[in-house]
């Protein structure tokens, strides 16, 4: 690994309230394949505040649900200086992953503290014992992902670990020469991860040139510049601050728009079976 992102910045503040004098019809759109959460709409009166967090506030950007997306949630969390959580997560079977955008943390992980800062990733392995803390001087800003890990018998629990992205270097897809990129924390064929979350790089006018139709969900989340993407049958302009959550099989492509790269923090479910049984509360 070696130093690979020089001055990347992440998505912008949000929160607050437009005047009164702002239009009411933005980018907002819910459909049967894709939703886009546009940054102008995550604002003060949508947030959530959660069980054992103080000084903290969410904005809840996805949730399993039935029809649509169904593996993961992701938040996007503030967290004051002093405030954070002994007790951040409720469900034992839960995986996480946490990606600092702003501010810094104190991570107690297993027993071993972290120092996260803008560009920290750090992976939770369900059960993992972890607090959290902002002993800065100013609002720390992290998107917060999970899952319910799903066991195989005879392949163990990956372990947890702590990176920052600068210390990963970019994989080039095939035939783009640098211009489209994937910052991958996990090895895709270490199958013990369900899930991956990655930081996808594209430099202006590059492009995901085909409709990509597959399984995998996907929470989509501009860290830097903006882009055009192709969402089942539209076309949708996205920038800095936007998520994105695309449902298993939504067709998608992407050209970047400039000036500067085009980034995304993106998760994907991988590496298990398809269910074959419809889960049924009992009669």
């Amino acid at each position: 690994m070696s130093a690979a992102t020089p001055s990347a910045s992440y998505n912008p503040p949000c929160g607050g309230l437009p005047p009164q004098t702002a239009l009411m019809t933005g980018r907002a759109v819910f459909t049967e394949a894709y939703a886009v959460i546009p940054k102008g709409v995550m604002s003060d009166i949508v947030t959530s505040v959660l069980p054992f967090w103080e000084g903290s506030r969410a904005w809840m950007l996805s949730r399993p649900l039935s029809g649509f997306s169904e593996t993961f949630s992701q938040y996007l969390m503030e967290v004051v200086p002093g405030g954070g959580s002994a007790r951040p997560e409720p469900d034992r079977e839960a995986e996480g992953v946490l990606f600092v955008v702003g501010g810094t943390l104190d991570l107690a992980l297993d027993g071993e503290a972290h120092d996260l800062r803008a560009g920290s990733y750090a992976y939770l392995p369900p059960g993992a014992a972890w607090t959290l803390r902002n002993d800065g001087s100013v609002p720390a800003r992290f998107h917060w992902i999970r899952k319910a890990y799903e066991r195989v018998p005879g392949i163990e629990v990956p372990p947890a670990f702590v990176v920052h992205e600068s210390e990963v270097d970019p994989v080039a897809m095939p035939g783009t020469d640098g211009a489209w990129a994937t910052t991958r924390f996990v090895a895709p064929d270490d199958v013990r991860h369900d899930m991956h979350v990655n930081i996808v790089s594209m430099r202006p006018g590059a492009s995901i040139p085909f409709e990509e139709t597959h399984v995998m969900e996907h929470g989509l989340f501009v860290l830097e510049g903006k882009a055009v993407y192709r969402l089942n049958r539209d076309w949708v302009e996205v920038e800095a601050g936007d998520f994105l959550w695309l449902r298993a099989f939504c067709p998608q492509a992407c050209y970047a728009g400039g000036p500067g790269r085009f980034r995304y923090l993106l998760y994907k479910d991988v590496n298990r079976h398809a269910a074959l049984k419809l889960h049924r509360s009992p009669r």
